[in-house]
């Protein structure tokens, strides 16, 4: 959805279409390079907010998906000033990488890190506004210019103003083509090019190179990739079976805002929004439908539909918050006559769950607090499918959680490696012998994926690997391109998904 006023350049915001250069003055109108911007005691409470986002995720590892819808409630900014804050915020955070590399162009030999760090995020969301926005130059000037003497204080808006002066001379491609050149000059390092103009840290996107590599990707779809990473995702709603169905949800939220949803690509339970907030409408305030991913979706209905023999009454959710896929897991069993155990290890997410299963039959979910590694002894093979949604870095959604992929490191790693084998290990434990465990994550880096599966089955003789794409393959709605098998790695630039991989392993009798 276009930000407020989109093209029209009226009030403070004049936002056009995202991803175009900065628009340039016309015959009479104020250009930035001709004159100070006009003072003003205060900013628009939009772009208040986009600061105080980044200032909050700078600060206090806060995130800005949690930060900001409350923000905005607060100070009663909605609609399209709403969707402009919110444009403005994230993709500030997901290309602060691109906006660096050309705003350290622009400050006359002073670094970026000897700047407030206060200025330093507002030039940012300057940057944003003129080369990821098409805000008109003189508004994106003027605007932030006031943005800083109101949240920072009057010393540094001449800084502020020249710097955005600077970057407002170049459109969004001239810049990228200088940055590109500078890193890259032999055009041979694509890694170096693609991180610095695509905005990820050089770590991630290597990661996510190797990851296409051993999915049989080419290396060529690695710009893709990153730029799919830097689109805003779309609403997609789940409608959990036996609460309602995709078509009645679509018709009610038809009935509610007057857009017409389209049914999911891939998942038959999904019901794609052109936009808005979820959290108003009636089936998910309900708890009848959720926000879910279309691959999240996928990952729950094939550890559904996985064959299991002989019994079939107890499911377990070892890792359960914050509740999308436990939900949609125990709608299908209380389809069934299942029952099914959410188990989480922090209090707070527990609730979350207990708020998502809200509407299911009573008795048919129980919500437990605990440590997943746990579960395996206290329930040696008692449950008949088993759900690892492993704790991760997170870099397979990095269009949902901008400030991630600055917030991780290669450090990170080693600790959630070892946590996920042990979940792995803990849930083959809990299941019986010809139950299934799909083991997932919303991650697609080989340390996370791959090598966990491979290196808890080779020290196992009790478990066989199944296929996990032809599984997922039976409950699309469509045949999803690229699914080799026998894991499964859903990719942004492809599927329009998170990069969630999911591998399904049957527990056999001990050897």
């Amino acid at each position: 959805m276009s930000p407020d006023r989109a093209g029209r350049g009226e009030g403070p915001h004049g936002a056009g279409p995202r991803g175009a250069g900065p628009r340039r003055a016309g015959p009479g109108q104020a250009s930035p390079g001709r004159s100070q911007p006009p003072r003003r005691r205060r900013t628009d409470p939009a772009r208040r907010a986009a600061l105080d986002v980044l200032r909050a995720v700078a600060t206090s590892d806060a995130y800005a998906n949690l930060v900001l819808p409350g923000l905005l409630r607060e100070r009663g900014v909605t609609g399209r000033d709403a969707a402009f804050a919110t444009e403005l915020a994230y993709g500030t955070l997901r290309l602060r990488g691109r906006y660096d590399a050309i705003l350290s162009r622009c400050t006359r030999g002073r670094a970026l890190d000897t700047l407030d760090p206060a200025v330093l995020d507002v030039l940012r969301l300057g940057a944003h506004q003129l080369l990821g926005m098409r805000v008109p130059a003189h508004a994106a000037v003027a605007e932030t210019v006031a943005l800083t003497r109101e949240a920072v204080g009057p010393a540094p808006t001449g800084l502020v103003n020249a710097v955005l002066r600077a970057v407002a001379a170049r459109s969004t491609e001239e810049w990228l083509a200088v940055v590109a050149d500078e890193v890259d000059p032999a055009g041979e390092d694509d890694v170096a090019r693609l991180s610095a103009t695509e905005s990820h840290p050089p770590w991630v996107t290597r990661a996510l190179r190797q990851a296409l590599l051993a999915d049989g990707r080419d290396a060529g779809e690695l710009a893709d990739l990153l730029r799919a990473d830097n689109d805003p995702p779309g609403v997609t709603l789940v409608a959990r079976p036996g609460l309602v169905g995709p078509a009645d949800l679509a018709a009610k939220v038809a009935a509610q805002t007057g857009e017409r949803p389209a049914p999911g690509r891939w998942s038959p339970r999904a019901v794609l929004l052109g936009g808005g907030d979820p959290g108003r409408l009636p089936a998910v305030r309900a708890a009848a439908a959720g926000v879910q991913d279309e691959g999240s979706q996928l990952v729950a209905l094939a550890l559904a539909a996985a064959p299991v023999p002989e019994r079939d009454t107890a499911w377990l959710d070892l890792c359960a918050g914050p509740g999308g896929k436990a939900a949609l897991l125990g709608a299908l069993a209380a389809r069934r006559g299942v029952t099914l155990l959410a188990n989480e290890v922090a209090p707070h997410r527990a609730d979350l769950v207990r708020a998502a299963v809200a509407a299911l039959p009573a008795g048919t979910v129980t919500v437990q607090v605990g440590d997943g590694r746990a579960v395996g002894p206290a329930h040696p093979g008692a449950f008949d499918r088993v759900l690892v949604d492993a704790p991760c870095t997170g870099l397979g959604a990095l269009r949902r959680r901008p400030e991630a992929r600055w917030r991780r490191t290669p450090a990170d790693l080693a600790g959630l490696g070892a946590l996920q084998r042990e979940l792995l290990g803990a849930a083959l434990d809990a299941t019986r012998p010809g139950g299934v465990v799909a083991y997932a994550t919303c991650s697609p880096h080989l340390a996370e994926t791959r090598t966990v599966v491979t290196d808890v089955t080779g020290r196992r003789g009790d478990v066989e690997v199944l296929d996990a794409a032809a599984v997922v393959q039976e409950v699309g709605r469509r045949p999803l391109p690229g699914l080799a098998g026998p894991f499964v790695q859903l990719w942004p630039h492809l599927h329009g998904t998170d990069a969630m991989f999911l591998a399904l392993l049957r527990r056999r009798s001990a050897p």
